[in-house]
């Protein structure tokens, strides 16, 4: 799964532009994680689901197991 993730970084963020500075560049990864790909883009490798929601999935009560 790191792997994909850093080649959707590059091939999403990186790859698109060139950064004035080292500071400009941790934000606009900062941003791109924090703003897209945790929140909004959806892995297979979690069903087609956001890591957010996949996370809020998982921390919810099964009420099958009850």
């Amino acid at each position: 799964m790191c792997e994909s993730f850093f080649a959707s970084l590059e091939c999403e963020l990186l790859a698109r532009r060139r950064f004035a500075s080292q500071a400009e560049a941790r934000m606009a990864v900062f941003t791109y994680v924090e703003a897209w790909y945790n929140p909004l883009r959806l892995h297979s490798a979690l069903g087609y689901k956001s890591p957010a929601a996949f996370e809020k999935e998982q921390l919810q009560p099964d009420p099958a197991a009850s």
